[in-house]
């Protein structure tokens, strides 16, 4: 009994963890002219960071995103606005883009979940 009572904790304790996906939509990168130029957040934007614009999440919020296209996933810190009137649902550095295998294509379909 006692073993059942750990792994249900244990199952708590990994949803805390984790949270099931909160988006799924288009990403994209952000153009190299903001490179050194400040954030929402005060930060100064870097393309070699793992950094991401989002319309409404706090800043700081933390995100596991996967391409759909290619199963690739990256963790981002969102430290940056995305414009309200964006189709998009996030903006990426040109490191994360890399990561997620789309720097190319300049556009793919993610699911973004928020990492506690």
């Amino acid at each position: 009994m006692k073993k059942i009572i750990w792994i249900v904790i244990g199952i708590l304790a990994c949803s805390f963890i984790y949270q099931t996906t909160i988006q799924t939509g288009k990403a994209s990168y952000y153009h190299n002219k903001f490179e050194g130029k400040r954030t929402s957040s005060g930060e100064i934007f870097r393309q070699d960071s793992l950094t991401a614009a989002h319309k409404n999440l706090p800043f700081g919020t933390i995100l596991l995103v996967k391409n759909l296209k290619n199963d690739s996933t990256v963790v981002v810190k969102v430290n940056d606005r995305l414009s309200q009137s964006s189709s998009h649902i996030i903006d990426l550095s040109l490191k994360a883009a890399q990561k997620l295998n789309f720097a190319r294509n300049g556009i793919t379909t993610v699911t973004l979940e928020k990492i506690n």
